[in-house]
């Protein structure tokens, strides 16, 4: 299955109904004749106005997803449909996010080795026009462009190492 073609049908279905695509994901069973093993859809999204996301939210997205989903039929075998919110350790998927989070830690993966590294902890110093990400690290400042970047997450371990957060 097409990534970017599930993709230009679910972010459209999303907007309609207020909310934003954060991250699909599309696994599909390894033997198609394997009936026991089924395909499986995950969507993370939040609501476009950025507010908490809720399980009722949850509920609505899958059901207009599902609605969709089989209005255009892009998957041929049976699957499994997954909503959820990004959750605390927020996946960051677009130039936008990373602008959103500035100054957030953040645990970065890169598709391949930079100085010895492939996976390093910082944090979003800043943004520039040609989309690389300037982060702050133990080790220095470092620019990465985001098409190098294989994933980005929010580091929660800093939002629970302060009790300030909590009061």
């Amino acid at each position: 299955m097409a990534y970017q073609k599930l993709t230009q049908i679910i972010e459209p279905a999303l907007k309609d109904i207020g909310y934003t695509l954060v991250s699909l994901k599309y696994s599909s069973p390894f033997n198609k004749t394997d009936r026991k093993i089924r395909a499986s859809l995950q969507i993370l999204a939040e609501p476009s106005d950025f507010s908490d996301m809720t399980v009722e939210d949850c509920e609505k997205i899958s059901r207009h997803i599902a609605t969709v989903l089989d209005v255009e039929d892009p998957i041929q075998v049976a699957y499994n449909l997954e909503v959820s919110s990004p959750g605390i350790d927020r996946p960051l998927t677009r130039i936008e996010d990373f602008r959103r989070f500035k100054g957030e830690a953040v645990k970065v993966r890169m598709y391949s080795m930079r100085d010895g590294r492939k996976r390093f902890r910082g944090r979003i110093s800043n943004v520039d026009v040609n989309e690389n990400i300037i982060f702050d690290t133990g080790f220095g400042r470092i620019k990465i462009n985001i098409i190098e970047l294989e994933s980005v997450r929010i580091d929660p371990s800093e939002y629970f190492s302060s009790g300030s957060r909590f009061k």
